[in-house]
């Protein structure tokens, strides 16, 4: 058949699928890649219903069990059709990990449908700069003409690309060539990052977690709320003045760095790996006890010790956010130096702007009423955090 016969019934195929698109569109794959030091690896996300077109064979798009009955049929279809290679043609180690089918999504412009999660990781010849390849795949595409392939970069260290929710930055899409009724070859070629770039964005990162974390701040402010005051027989008395008050900060604000600095460095190394959800139940808890501190003091002259304690519950929050990133030691070792610097300068710029105005109100005879109210306040709150997680 002749180039253009075949190029005419591309056309006449594109014809059909604009029209089926105007009623129905169909869903697109995904291709999620997180480039690493020494490798790549990356997410796929396939529509069940065009996989099923591209690989004629039944798959029934409600399935809880295709990975089992069809595991090493989908294993062989995605090696054949997961194609990277260099620029010189040299050919890369690709692996395939976990797949795993999802929930039915709701979708108002597709319809509902289900997807098939396909982990992998590719690997380049040795001493080739996998920054820059081409990625040869059509799974589905190769079969079903309007598909399309969306191609995303989810994670770049050097980039300072490594943002704790699911953005993700769009490098291309693979779809056929209409005129020519070919796929072409998708080209890979990332901007070449620098260490200094991946370390300034986990500085940014961590003023971004301190700035952002509402619960955070609010611990920190419960710190500050009695540290200039007295106690007198067993209540908050006068103000002590600025030298004894500056010294008392300085000794909570030390301690609580030094807790929270060595379980964000266990935490992020992996070797304290603790669930999420009772380290959230436990700040919030440290949040109401501090917060009944600040209303009457329940442990006068262990503040600092109290401090460090509660500072080794909110390292491990922070260690999370670095605990899903799939770093190099050196990359690791940056990433939790640069976080913890971020989160130590705005936790400073916090005390810089509070502290003052707290110095100088604390020495009215107003401060005590707003020093109770913030307290309270502060309860309700930290109450508020600790019932919603617990029932979460």
């Amino acid at each position: 058949m002749s180039s253009v016969n075949l190029k005419y019934i591309y056309l006449f195929i594109a014809f059909l699928t604009s029209i089926q698109l105007f009623g129905h569109p169909m869903p697109s794959s995904m291709v999620a890649l997180k480039v690493h030091e020494k490798s790549i690896s990356g997410e796929i996300q396939l529509p069940l219903g065009e996989l099923q077109s591209a690989i004629g064979m039944g798959v029934d798009d409600h399935s809880e069990h295709l990975v089992e009955r069809l595991g090493d049929t989908l294993r062989h279809y995605l090696m054949a059709h997961i194609r990277p290679r260099s620029f010189d043609g040299k050919a890369w180690t690709v692996t395939l990990g976990k797949m795993w089918v999802t929930e039915e999504k709701a979708n108002r412009a597709t319809g509902d449908y289900r997807e098939l999660i396909v982990m992998f990781s590719m690997v380049p010849p040795e001493h080739y700069d996998l920054r820059n390849f081409y990625f040869d795949y059509d799974v589905i595409l190769h079969q079903v003409a309007s598909h399309q392939i969306l191609v995303n970069i989810k994670e770049d260290w050097q980039q300072g690309l490594v943002s704790e929710d699911s953005t993700l930055q769009q490098i291309g899409i693979i779809a056929l060539d209409i005129p020519s009724g070919k796929i072409p070859v998708f080209q890979v070629s990332l901007q070449q990052g620098s260490t200094w770039q991946g370390f300034k964005n986990m500085v940014v990162l961590g003023i971004d977690h301190i700035a952002e974390g509402t619960d955070h701040i609010l611990f920190i402010l419960t710190l500050l709320l009695p540290a200039m005051l007295m106690v007198e027989d067993k209540k908050w008395g006068a103000y002590k003045g600025f030298k004894p008050s500056t010294l008392t900060l300085l000794k909570i604000v030390t301690a609580f760095t030094i807790g929270h600095s060595l379980t964000l460095l266990l935490g992020a190394s992996q070797w304290l790996n603790l669930p999420v959800k009772p380290i959230e139940v436990c700040i919030a808890i440290t949040i109401l006890i501090s917060a009944i501190h600040a209303f009457k003091p329940i442990y006068p002259k262990r503040e600092v010790l109290i401090a460090g304690s509660f500072g080794l519950i909110h390292g491990m929050a922070f260690a999370e956010t670095l605990t899903n990133l799939e770093l190099s030691v050196k990359q690791m070792v940056l990433s939790i130096l640069g976080f913890n610097i971020g989160i130590e300068l705005m936790q400073l710029c916090i005390i810089l702007v509070i502290f003052p105005l707290l110095l100088l109100l604390s020495q009215t005879r107003h401060y005590t009423i707003f020093r109770q109210i913030g307290a309270v306040i502060m309860i309700v709150m930290a109450i508020g955090w600790m019932v919603e997680r617990i029932i979460e």
